[in-house]
C-alpha cells in the first residue's frame, strides 16, 4: 500500500526507502495497469485529505470562474470545437478533470503550506479566514496562481497557422483552427488579467514584485535555447562532459543574477532544470515564499518556502516527463516534449541522436518521434529522470522539516510522494 503519512514525526522522509520499482520496471517502459490504477488512486486520495484540511475543493477559483459570464461563454464556444481535435480542448479537459497532471493542485499546495506556517499575532483577526485557517489575502494569492499557471497553458494551447502555405489566411473566417486560437487567446488572457487584478488588490508590494518576477521568468523560458521555425523548442547540441565544481547557478538560482548559459545549455540535468525552473519553479516558488510573506513570517522562513515550491515544481515536471516512455510502443502520429529529461539524458549518452534532432530545425513535424522514443527506452536516460524526479522530491520533503509538525505538514509530504511514484 502507498505510504500516507499521518503521524507528525520529526525523522525526515526518505523517499530512497519508500519508493517501489517493480519487475515491471518503467525503465523498460512497460505499463502495468494495476500499478497506474493504484497510483491515481493514491494521488486522489492525497488531493482528498488535503482538501479536507484547508476546507476547499482542489480548485476554489474554478466555481467562481465558471459562474461568471465571460467563463461562461467560453465555456459555450469550446463546445464547437469538439471533434476539431485542438490542442485547446485537451488543456480544457486536464482543468476540469482531476488528473495528476491537474494544474490546479499548485493552489492547494499554496495554501496548505500557508496553514502549515501558521500566522503572525500581529495580524487583525479580520484578516483571517477562520474556516481554512488561512488569511483572506493568501487565498486570493493561491487563486493567483492557479489562474496564471492555467492562462499560460490555455496560451499555449494555440495552434501555429505559419506551417499553412499563407499563414493560415486561406482559411474560411469561421475556420475550427481559427475559432479555437480565439478562444485561447482571449481566455488566457481573461484569466491573465484577472490574476493582475487581484494581485493589485493585496496592496502589497513585496507580494506583487514577487509574482511579477515569477510572470517575467514564465515569459523567458520561452526564449531558452533553440527553436523550430514555428517556435518548438528543441534540445542543445550535447555538449563533452566535463566537471563543474560551482552549482549555485541552479542550487541558488536567483532571478536577479546574470547566469553563464554555456554552462548550462547542452549539459543535461543543468539545461532542463534551468528551463523548469523558469517556466514553472519560479511561480510556485515565489508563491510560497509570497504566502509566507503575508503571513508575516521571518525572511529565513521564506526562502525555504520558495525552495520547497520550486523542488515540487521540478519534481512534478519530471514525473510528467516520465509518461510518454511508460508505453512500450509509441502511437502512430504522437508526440512529446524534446527538452524532456528522458530525452537530454539520452542525447547526453548518445550524442549521435542529435542528428536526429536536427531534422527539425524546420518543424519537428520532420522528427521521427518513434526512433527517439526507442531510443530513450532502450537508454539510461529514464534510470537517470527517475534519480531527478526523487532528487527534487526528497529536496521538498527536506525543505518541509523547517515546518511546524501538524495536519497540513503531512497532507504536503503525501502529495509529494504521490508525486514520485513510479
Amino acid at each position: 500500500m502507498f505510504l500516507i503519512v499521518k503521524n507528525f514525526s520529526k525523522n525526515s522522509i526518505k523517499l530512497n526507502s519508500i519508493r517501489r520499482i517493480t519487475s515491471s520496471s518503467l525503465s523498460k517502459g512497460v505499463a502495468n495497469t494495476n500499478q497506474q490504477k493504484q497510483h491515481q488512486h493514491d494521488w486522489n486520495r492525497a488531493v482528498s485529505e488535503a482538501e479536507k484540511i484547508v476546507g476547499y475543493p482542489n480548485s476554489f477559483f474554478g466555481l467562481r470562474c465558471l459562474l461568471s459570464d465571460e467563463i461562461g461563454n467560453i465555456a459555450l464556444h469550446l463546445r464547437k470545437l469538439v471533434g476539431s481535435n485542438h490542442p485547446l480542448l485537451k488543456t480544457a479537459k486536464n482543468l476540469i478533470y482531476d488528473r495528476k497532471s491537474n494544474m490546479q493542485a499548485w493552489g492547494l499546495i499554496v495554501l496548505l503550506l500557508s496553514k502549515a506556517a501558521g500566522q503572525s499575532n500581529d495580524l487583525l483577526e479580520l484578516e483571517q479566514d477562520k474556516s481554512a485557517g488561512v488569511l483572506h489575502s493568501q487565498r486570493t494569492l493561491a487563486e493567483i496562481t492557479e489562474m496564471i499557471r492555467t492562462s499560460h497553458l490555455v496560451h499555449e494551447g494555440m495552434v501555429n497557422l505559419q506551417k499553412l502555405k499563407k499563414s493560415g489566411n486561406e482559411l474560411a473566417s469561421d475556420s475550427e483552427l481559427i475559432f479555437g486560437n480565439k478562444i485561447a487567446l482571449l481566455g488566457g488572457d481573461y484569466l491573465l488579467g484577472t490574476a493582475c487584478l487581484k494581485l493589485a488588490e493585496l496592496r502589497n508590494q513585496e507580494v506583487g514584485e514577487l509574482i511579477s518576477l515569477a510572470l517575467r521568468d514564465l515569459t523567458e523560458s520561452n526564449f531558452i535555447g533553440d527553436r523550430d521555425d514555428e517556435n518548438v523548442a528543441l534540445p542543445s547540441d550535447p555538449k563533452c562532459k566535463i566537471h563543474i565544481e560551482d552549482e549555485s547557478p541552479l542550487e541558488h538560482f536567483e532571478s536577479t543574477k546574470d547566469i553563464d548559459m554555456s554552462l548550462i545549455l547542452g549539459h543535461p540535468e543543468r539545461e532542463w532544470s534551468f528551463r523548469h525552473t523558469l517556466a514553472s519553479g519560479s511561480l510556485l516558488g515565489k508563491s510560497c515564499q509570497g504566502t509566507l510573506k503575508l503571513a508575516e513570517q521571518s525572511e529565513e522562513l521564506q526562502r525555504h518556502g520558495y525552495l520547497f515550491g520550486k523542488h515540487l515544481a521540478l519534481a512534478w515536471q519530471a514525473s510528467m516527463d516520465l509518461e510518454p516512455f511508460r508505453m512500450q510502443e509509441l502511437p502512430y502520429n504522437t508526440s512529446f516534449s524534446l527538452i524532456s529529461a528522458p530525452v537530454l539524458f539520452q542525447l547526453d549518452h548518445d550524442p549521435s541522436l542529435y542528428e536526429e534532432i536536427k531534422k527539425g530545425r524546420k518543424s519537428v513535424e520532420e522528427i521521427n518521434y518513434r526512433k527517439i522514443h526507442e531510443a530513450v527506452l532502450s537508454g539510461p536516460g529514464i534510470e537517470q529522470t527517475k534519480e531527478l524526479l526523487i532528487k527534487h522530491g526528497q529536496g521538498a520533503l527536506d525543505e518541509l522539516d523547517y515546518f511546524p509538525d501538524c495536519e497540513s505538514k503531512s497532507a504536503l509530504q503525501n502529495i509529494i510522494l504521490a508525486v514520485c511514484w513510479f
